[in-house]
């Protein structure tokens, strides 16, 4: 299918891809293929299908997923579509939505029409480009991390999207308390508008601490890395975890931490490591919780920029103090 790009979001992949270290080298540790179009993140309109579509036709609003599964290797046969062997990550290893078109299979969009229930106009590109990292918190939460009770003390370590999608869907589901961390205090507002009770600088505060206090010494149930910063989370994590709790890991960090392990078998604790947001419905059950207003990504974006200033738009994103920047095309 041929789809006219209409809303990105800058992931955190993006702004690895754009910066460099000393030696010239790009930051980004995960998955890439050079040179490829960039953007993962996005929504627009379909403008033209192939004979072999089925389910959508030209003039349809779509979200996109960006992890490209075979669908034939033995992990996608086993229902692991993001654990797939012959994975292609669009924007990182094949081409992305960095243009005015992007040519994609039908397998990988998703229908967003139902949202002109609660969005109008370009917004609904917006929030469409949304659903992506909203669909990285979800898999770890829901589907890796097999949920959690309702009344469960939730602690998120990183209010940047994905962060900011599961502190959002915890309080959907039923949390508590959610709690929040983040170095940077203009996060940490955003972190209190998507539904954190509590949300802490964690460069002037212990974490664990807080953790214990909040819960009355009992630890919080679920506790989620979304800032890829394990050398200071794992420690603060392993102090805080209540029995049965589980430690769902999806921030990407190369660096080798240390975990007194003995935490995980006298707690009967685990530590479960997610990557993606396809399969399992995942992108469907997104959208209807947005049409339905009990999921609100809009407080997520704190800014936008027109294609023309792409470039200002990847500068904003190196100091990390907004919560999504939208690029309309």
């Amino acid at each position: 299918m041929l789809v006219r790009v209409k809303s990105c979001g800058i992931c955190g992949s993006d702004t690895h891809l754009y910066e460099t270290d000393k030696a010239g080298y790009i930051i980004f540790s995960g998955l890439t293929k050079l040179p490829c179009v960039l953007w993962h993140e996005f929504a627009g309109v379909v403008e033209k299908t192939g004979r072999k579509v089925t389910a959508l036709k030209a003039g349809d609003k779509v979200a996109v997923e960006s992890i490209m599964w075979c669908g034939t290797c033995q992990p996608c046969k086993n229902g692991a579509p993001n654990q797939c062997r012959n994975v292609e990550l669009m924007g990182l290893s094949a081409d992305g939505a960095f243009a005015e078109y992007a040519a994609i299979s039908e397998r990988y969009c998703w229908k967003i029409n139902e949202l002109e229930k609660v969005y109008s106009g370009d917004e609904i590109f917006d929030i469409g480009a949304l659903i992506e990292p909203i669909g990285c918190a979800y898999n770890g939460i829901f589907i890796a991390g097999g949920g959690f009770n309702p009344g469960a003390a939730v602690a998120v370590y990183g209010a940047g999207p994905i962060g900011l999608g599961a502190i959002a869907l915890a309080k959907i589901a039923g949390a508590s308390k959610v709690i929040a961390f983040d170095s940077i205090n203009e996060r940490l507002g955003i972190a209190r508008e998507m539904g954190a009770d509590f949300a802490f600088n964690i460069d002037k505060c212990v974490p664990s601490k807080k953790i214990m206090e909040l819960t009355d010494g009992w630890g919080a149930e679920i506790q989620v890395e979304a800032a890829g910063a394990a050398p200071v989370t794992i420690p603060e994590m392993e102090k805080s975890m209540s029995v049965n709790s589980k430690i769902i890991y999806l921030g990407r960090a190369a660096t080798k931490t240390p975990m007194y392990l003995d935490a995980l078998v006298s707690g009967a604790n685990k530590i479960i490591g997610s990557r993606g947001h396809s399969g399992h419905g995942i992108f469907s059950s997104i959208i209807k919780l947005i049409a339905s207003g009990r999921l609100n990504p809009q407080k997520m974006i704190t800014a936008r920029y027109p294609f023309k200033k792409v470039l200002e738009a990847f500068r904003a994103s190196t100091e990390r103090t907004d919560g999504k920047i939208i690029v309309r095309v």
